[in-house]
């Protein structure tokens, strides 16, 4: 049983505030019957729920099978060309329902075609793209020749694309070349356990031959096929959810992972440690399991949010332009870079992008480095994590300069074994990249990660990459604390409600 405003939350109705309009309105019912209170308990295996007559079932998750067409970039958002979930939008059927956090997962290149799964299960997406999984991938590849059988014999043995290791080894045969034939054509299937930068287009350089089109076939269990018009999506089927539950692991690590999460196991099932409203109940709950933990760095590790409206006011009053109350609300979450980009595009700045993000470092650096503290409690807590020999990590939107200076200028920076910024990862928040690249790079499982957010976008994020979530109480957030309860796992006001952490065994 989950409260009816979560209910319609989940399934992407709008904010907490929004829902609470649409039932004030009148515009939903409950199995036939008007329903105003937001706070009805309804059973989401059996009731139905209907906003403005449209039926709408309860999913936890939601998954789509896509095949991409060329020239859309695989990303949640970017300010620089179409995405696949604009193009969804566009095309968003009726009886479908695309969610506030779908993402797709893992990259095809813009000019790729293919299978792309998109979802809002972080943790699927970290199984599927873990390079210790081995899933594997398989490509039409068309190349500007013929392979020979020596250099097809060293690309299944593996070979050297410019990084530290050369890739794995590849499974290749050769396939018939659509469309007409030509001399100067070939074709072949390739399979790969791995997804470095362009790495199709880089191992086929690599025995001298030039990739000319390229379309992903299968992933794991997931097979295109020829049903599935190029540009066109639908949901998975349920022999194909049932067949990616297990992809990349077997079904007692499915199992042990769950127990892990849990701490319980009952008749197969996970029992979850969440109280009825799905938020821990207690510290040694949500600490539970636990030996990873990844802060965002402004308005949770860090008392600075302040900053940015000061700066913002003066950035933008050089152009005459005055502060507008949407604008936080409208950049939550960006990376460095995109919100650079927005300002550009938004208000027309003629400097470039690089201009824009060198004048915030340079207004914000005295501000970093003098008079932004660490949140009450934060210090303590860290220590407390470092002598229970826990991976420590940050994952933030903010610059890399600004983040090493303020927690380089707070004597914390050898505390933390990874330091990544949405920049470098590609996407910001609510996008789960980051959290699940920062994981990767510490070794750690995300279902053993803790992340501290203060805003929605990061919280989500946290949550789409498997993560467990504390919210963190931030003065300058603009969501309601009881959104930011809703939405994570525990909740907090400052860190000294966690530096007396109990002791767990076997830590």
């Amino acid at each position: 049983m989950i409260r009816l405003d979560r209910y319609l939350c989940e399934m992407g109705e709008g904010t907490r505030s929004e829902v609470k309009e649409l039932l004030r309105k009148g515009r939903v019912s409950v199995d036939g019957c008007p329903e105003k209170n937001p706070a009805r308990k309804v059973d989401e295996k059996s009731v139905q729920v209907c906003v403005d007559g449209r039926l709408i079932s309860y999913a936890k998750n939601v998954y789509f099978l896509m095949n991409k067409p060329s020239g859309l970039l695989s990303a949640t958002r970017d300010g620089h060309g179409r995405t696949v979930l604009d193009w969804m939008r566009e095309r968003e059927p009726e009886n479908v329902l695309l969610r506030r956090d779908l993402f797709p997962v893992g990259r095809l290149d813009k000019d790729t075609e293919g299978l792309l799964l998109i979802t809002d299960d972080g943790a699927l997406a970290h199984r599927l793209l873990s390079p210790a999984r081995h899933v594997k991938k398989t490509y039409y590849v068309e190349t500007d020749g013929t392979l020979s059988e020596e250099a097809c014999d060293r690309l299944r043995e593996g070979v050297d694309i410019g990084e530290e290791e050369r890739t794995r080894p590849a499974e290749i045969r050769e396939a018939k070349l659509e469309g007409c034939a030509a001399e100067s054509r070939a074709a072949c299937l390739l399979t790969i356990t791995e997804g470095k930068y362009h790495q199709v287009k880089r191992m086929m350089q690599s025995q001298g031959r030039t990739v000319t089109y390229l379309r992903r076939v299968s992933m794991g269990p997931l097979l295109l096929g020829n049903t599935l018009p190029v540009g066109e999506f639908r949901p998975l089927s349920r022999e194909e959810l049932v067949a990616l539950e297990l992809a990349g692991t077997k079904e007692d690590e499915a199992r042990t992972a769950c127990s892990e999460r849990t701490g319980a196991e009952e008749n197969g099932s996970c029992v979850s440690p969440f109280s009825e409203d799905g938020t821990f109940s207690d510290v040694r709950e949500m600490l539970s399991g636990i030996d990873t933990v990844i802060f965002d760095l402004d308005g949770t590790l860090v008392d600075s949010m302040w900053v940015w409206p000061e700066i913002d006011v003066e950035y933008l009053g050089r152009y005459g332009i005055q502060l507008d109350e949407r604008l936080q609300g409208d950049i939550d979450g960006m990376s460095f870079t995109e919100t650079a980009e927005y300002f550009k595009e938004r208000f027309g700045i003629p400097d470039s992008v690089e201009k824009i993000k060198e004048d915030w470092n340079r207004m914000a650096e005295e501000k970093y480095l003098h008079q932004v503290p660490l949140k009450k409690g934060a210090r303590e807590f860290i220590e407390a994590c470092r002598k229970k020999k826990w991976k420590l990590g940050i994952a933030t939107s903010n610059s890399r300069q600004l983040v090493e200076g303020v927690i380089g200028a707070r004597g914390l920076k050898d505390a933390f074994s990874c330091i990544l910024t949405s920049c470098e990862v590609g996407k910001g928040k609510p996008a789960p990249d980051i959290y699940l690249a920062v994981a990767e790079r510490l070794g750690s499982d995300p279902l053993r990660c803790l992340v501290f957010e203060d805003i929605e976008p990061g919280i989500r994020a946290g949550k789409a990459a498997g993560m467990r979530v504390c919210a963190v109480k931030d003065d300058w957030c603009q969501t309601p604390e009881i959104q930011l309860r809703r939405l994570a796992d525990y909740y907090i006001a400052d860190y000294t409600e966690l530096i007396d952490m109990p002791h767990d065994e076997g830590q």
